[in-house]
């Protein structure tokens, strides 16, 4: 027990920064993160199982049916990584303005926020469906030979894109809401938006209950109803009164040139993050998908199944973002520092979960996706690097996200291109066709990235130079 003691205890989280001010104790600093995880765990969770649900629905139609809607992730992330970037910043400042108490400052970020969204989206959105083939190619579809799915992947991104300002927006509100400490709102956005999603893929892609037979095209319509459902209760949660970033008529809509310079000190760095970020996972997704049909369907369901550790890692980080930027907005920096390790903590348990979940059952999680022998054998394969990358993949995201939440989003962008945009497509690259390892050399590349960020976010934050950042 004197272990654990040492591993969770908050007066050894603290270690050298400990000063004579009084430590919460266990049950407060663990309440506290769970209380704040546990929405967002859940909500990670529930988009993660959807996906898989998504995934194995649209499996039944074929390998080339897997291929389409998985190649165009990538190209979706690349439109959605600029607004990830200005929630990123949303976050962080609304949690300030939390921790500070002052709703007022909360609010006009917000609506600065979605100033902004409503111009980026007019861009981003007509450039997608213009470009909408060419991005498919370029991130790798097959235009030619029997196993070619460029129409359906295009057909499949071009309806989601028509969608998307419904996801943009949501997604926006909920980063203030988490911002302001209210996860759950987010959770219930996203359950309601999935459980549409789930319910309107049974009965399009398959054609039930009177409604044709639609394939991908049934499943990106089923997507698409699901975004506005979502959209819809997010505007619900900002127009209630009781809503630390409640949004009323009362509100002012004009430039505030003040909370635009901080979204460009915090989301600036976070937007060439986001954009290495997809850069490279863009890259690294082309490389897979030029192995071949069966190899990309492999490979898609595999990460569809190791988004189960990072959606783990991502609902912890959730809550970590948002008590450090809090705890640093209340100026009490020893606090921030204990609830951003106890985050990191919380995050073991649930890598070890997705560990024995991937060693153990892993022919049974193949079978729900497909009964093709030699997508399963290479899939179990994949499933031994998911497992090992699975405690450095939920940690060095729990550590980025109480680096965002405390405004250090330079450093996080600087590991994100080094790692993710430079690194992980090199390595992957010469694991795949200099060294001959095929597939496998692209989940080995991924493995070393994961380590990679991991050593790098550990580092930062035990150092402690994010705790004097002011925003």
């Amino acid at each position: 027990m004197n272990i654990f003691r040492r591993i969770y205890a908050p007066e050894y989280l603290i270690g050298k920064h400990h000063t004579e001010d009084s430590i919460p104790d266990s049950k407060t600093v663990y309440g506290s993160a769970f209380r704040m995880a546990w929405p967002a765990i859940t909500e990670s969770f529930l988009v993660a199982m959807v996906g898989l649900a998504d995934t194995a629905m649209v499996s039944r139609l074929g390998a080339t049916a897997i291929s389409a809607v998985g190649i165009t992730a990538q190209p979706k992330m690349l439109i959605l990584c600029f607004f990830m970037a200005l929630n990123i910043a949303v976050t962080a400042i609304v949690a300030r303005r939390k921790g500070e108490g002052n709703r007022e400052a909360a609010r006009r970020t917000l609506v600065q926020g979605i100033m902004i969204t409503a111009v980026l989206m007019l861009i981003t959105i007509t450039l997608a469906l213009l470009f909408s083939r060419e991005l498919m190619l370029f991130a790798g579809a097959q235009a030619t030979g029997p196993d070619a799915y460029i129409d359906e992947a295009d057909l499949y991104f071009r309806i989601i894109v028509y969608f998307l300002p419904f996801n943009i927006l949501s997604l926006l509100l909920t980063a203030a809401q988490r911002g302001a400490g209210n996860t759950r709102i987010s959770m219930y956005t996203n359950m309601t938006a999935n459980i549409v999603n789930v319910i309107f893929n049974y009965v399009l892609i398959n054609g039930k209950l009177g409604f044709p037979a639609m394939g991908v095209k049934g499943a990106a319509i089923a997507t698409g109803i699901g975004c506005v459902v979502g959209f819809i209760i997010a505007v619900i949660s900002v127009l209630s009164p009781a809503s630390f970033v409640s949004l009323s008529l009362k509100v002012s809509w004009r430039p505030d040139l003040a909370i635009l310079r901080q979204f460009f000190k915090i989301g600036g760095a976070a937007m060439v993050e986001q954009v290495f970020l997809r850069i490279g996972f863009f890259t690294y997704v082309k490389i897979v998908a030029s192995l071949g049909t069966v190899d990309y369907a492999t490979h898609q369901i595999c990460m569809q199944m190791l988004s189960l550790s990072f959606n783990f890692g991502d609902g912890i980080a959730i809550a970590s973002t948002s008590l450090v930027g809090q705890s640093l907005g209340a100026k009490k920096p020893q606090l921030a520092l204990i609830y951003g390790k106890a985050c990191q903590r919380l995050s073991l348990v649930a890598a070890a979960i997705i560990m024995i979940a991937f060693t153990a059952f892993g022919r049974p999680i193949m079978w729900i996706f497909t009964n093709d022998p030699q997508i399963i054998e290479g899939g179990l394969k994949l499933f031994l690097i998911a497992a090992i990358s699975a405690p450095f993949q939920v940690s060095q995201v729990v550590y980025n996200g109480s680096l965002r939440g405390s405004g250090d989003t330079k450093f996080v962008a600087f590991t994100s291109f080094l790692s993710v945009g430079v690194l992980r497509p090199i390595l992957s690259y010469a694991l795949v066709y200099p060294l001959a390892f095929g597939l496998m050399g692209a989940w080995y590349g991924l493995l070393i990235d994961q380590l990679i960020r991991f050593l790098c976010s550990f580092f930062r934050f035990s150092g402690g130079k994010w705790m004097k950042i002011k925003i």
